[in-house]
């Protein structure tokens, strides 16, 4: 597996994947950088070197949809899941109900909650666009802080694109 970091705005994100896709996107834990499991190599070619291009973009307010290949690990269940988080437009927020609808099961939201919350590649995956059916944010692998700030980096890029 390869791997690498990158500086953003919500804390050092380290990046790992292999020649057919990115495997994990993990956010700081306690503000410091994750370590790379052994045996993992930093290298900046392949879907990694890609993933920090698109990643330092989207931070940038200049890409709104992700095109990488992607090799989460998980369950079928997860993997469903996973693939109906992609079609959540960006700047856009479902509540975990509207998820389960959308993924066929309207009564497992729990479910699907746990599913969205074990995500290997946040951000991409964009895990942080589902909030409870109230409105309000809640758990996130990052951190509460750092889903509000993901929102409000996509709701600021469509004002400035709006006009």
């Amino acid at each position: 597996m390869n791997y690498s970091y990158l500086d953003t705005p919500i804390g050092t994100l380290l990046i790992a994947g292999d020649e057919q896709g990115i495997h994990r996107i993990e956010f700081p834990d306690n503000g410091k950088a994750r370590r790379p499991e052994p045996g993992w190599q930093e290298s900046t070619r392949g879907p990694v070197a890609e993933a920090l291009r698109q990643l330092r973009e989207y931070f940038a307010g200049r890409r709104s949809l992700f095109d990488l290949p992607l090799t989460p690990q998980g369950t079928e269940f997860q993997r469903t899941v996973w693939n109906r988080l992609q079609e959540i437009p960006y700047g856009e927020t479902i509540s975990y109900g509207e998820l389960a609808k959308r993924v066929g099961n309207p009564k497992a939201s729990r479910a699907v909650g746990a599913a969205n919350g074990s995500n290997p590649i946040p951000i991409v995956i964009p895990c942080h666009r589902v909030i409870g059916s109230n409105g309000k944010l809640t758990g996130f692998g990052g951190g509460l802080p750092t889903k509000e700030a993901l929102l409000a980096l996509e709701a600021k890029q469509l004002r400035l694109a709006a006009g």
